[in-house]
C-alpha cells in the first residue's frame, strides 16, 4: 500500500479592516515608534472591533474564502479544528461555531491550544487524520483575537499584538508533497514567564482577578526572548538537518511573527538570506497562532509546487517546534 501524505491544497485568510498604528499606541502609553520598530519591528496591527465579535468571526471568513478558492463543498469536510488561545467561549468550542456558520455540517470539530505554536500543533494533528486513511478533507484553522486579552496600559505588551486568522485544507496524496516532518517540543518552565493568570480553573474570574488585571497577557520579555531565539532557531535547524536540506534547497522560511530579531536569528541559524523569509510582522503584529498561516496566505501566489518550506514557532508553555512542508501546488494558478 502506498504511503499517504497530507498535503495543503488551499489556503484562506482574514485580517480585520481597522488599523492600530504605532502613533495610536503612543497616545495610550509612554513609548515611541522608534522604540517599537527597533525592539520588535511592528509598524501597525489589525484590530477586530464590534460587540460580540470573537475569533470565530475571523475564522468563518477565512474558511469561507478557503472553500470558495478550492471549490469544495463544505459538506465534504470531515474534520475542522482551530488552534487558538482566544476562544469565543470556554464552551462551546470555537470550531463548532465556525463549522456551523460555514456549512461544514458533517465535520468533527475541536479546539486546540498551543499558544503561538498552535498552528504547528494543529497542522500535525490534521495531517495525522489524513495519514490514518480514514479522512480525506481536513480543515485546520489558526488565529487569535489577541486584542481581547491585551492590556492597553502596559507599554511592554500592548504594542505587540494584533488580530487575524488563517485556514488550510489538507487532503491525501501518495506523492512526496505535504507535511513531511514535524518537531514539537514543550518546556513547562515557561509557565510563569508568559501567562494569562485569571479566568481558568486555577484562578476563576473574581473581583480580585479583574482588579489585578489578570485577564490580560503577562510576559517577562527578556526571558521569553532568550528562550525564543534559542529554541525556535534550533528547532528549525534540526528539522532541516535531519531531512538533509541545505540552505540552497530551502525555498522559504515561515517563522512565527513575534519579533523581527527572533526571525532574523532563525534565518541566520539556517544560513538563509532574508529575501527567502516570509515577514509581515510590520503590518499585522503578533496574531499568535495566526501568524504562520497568514504568511502562507499572503505569499501563496509566489509558492511553487515542490518548494521546501521550514515553518517555525515559539509560544507560551513554553511550546515550540518546526515543520518541514513541501508545497503541493503552484499558487499563481489559484
Amino acid at each position: 500500500m502506498d504511503k499517504i501524505n497530507a498535503v495543503i491544497t488551499g489556503i484562506g485568510g482574514y485580517v480585520p479592516e481597522d488599523i492600530l498604528s504605532n502613533a495610536d499606541i503612543c497616545q495610550m502609553v509612554d513609548t515611541t515608534d522608534e522604540w517599537i520598530m527597533t525592539r520588535v519591528g511592528i509598524k501597525e496591527r489589525r484590530i477586530l472591533k464590534g460587540e460580540g465579535k470573537g475569533t470565530s468571526f475571523m475564522g468563518i471568513r477565512a474558511v469561507n474564502e478557503l472553500l470558495k478558492k478550492t471549490n469544495v463543498d463544505p459538506k465534504e469536510i470531515e474534520v475542522l479544528c482551530i488552534a487558538t488561545t482566544t476562544a469565543d467561549y470556554h464552551f462551546p468550542t470555537t470550531a463548532s461555531i465556525i463549522a456551523h456558520n460555514t456549512g461544514c455540517v458533517n465535520a468533527m470539530t475541536f479546539d486546540l491550544q498551543g499558544a503561538c505554536a498552535g498552528f504547528l500543533y494543529a497542522l500535525e494533528n490534521g495531517a495525522n487524520y489524513i495519514r490514518s486513511g480514514r479522512y480525506k478533507k481536513v480543515i485546520v484553522v489558526a488565529g487569535d483575537k489577541m486584542t481581547a486579552i491585551t492590556n492597553y496600559t502596559d507599554r511592554t505588551t500592548c504594542p505587540l499584538f494584533g488580530d487575524g486568522c488563517g485556514a488550510v485544507l489538507l487532503e491525501p496524496t501518495t506523492e512526496e508533497f505535504g507535511v513531511m516532518d514535524t518537531l514539537l517540543r514543550t518546556d513547562g518552565n515557561g509557565l510563569s514567564h508568559l501567562i494569562m493568570k485569571g479566568g481558568g480553573s486555577a484562578y476563576p474570574a473574581s473581583h480580585q482577578t479583574v482588579d489585578n488585571k489578570e485577564h490580560y497577557v503577562f510576559q517577562d520579555g527578556r526571558v521569553v526572548f532568550k528562550y525564543a531565539v534559542s529554541y525556535m532557531a534550533d528547532a528549525a535547524a534540526e528539522i532541516a538537518e535531519r531531512n538533509h536540506l541545505t540552505r540552497d534547497e530551502i525555498s522559504w522560511i515561515v517563522p512565527h511573527q513575534a519579533n523581527l530579531r527572533i526571525i532574523d536569528a532563525t534565518a541566520k541559524r539556517l544560513g538563509v538570506s532574508m529575501d527567502k523569509v516570509m515577514v509581515n510582522i510590520q503590518r499585522y503584529g503578533n496574531t499568535s497562532a495566526g501568524t504562520i498561516p497568514l504568511c502562507l496566505w499572503e505569499w501563496e501566489k509566489q509558492l511553487k509546487k515542490g518548494d521546501n518550506l521550514i515553518l517555525a514557532a515559539f509560544g507560551a508553555g513554553f511550546t515550540w517546534g518546526s515543520v518541514y512542508l513541501k508545497w503541493g501546488y503552484d499558487g499563481d494558478k489559484t
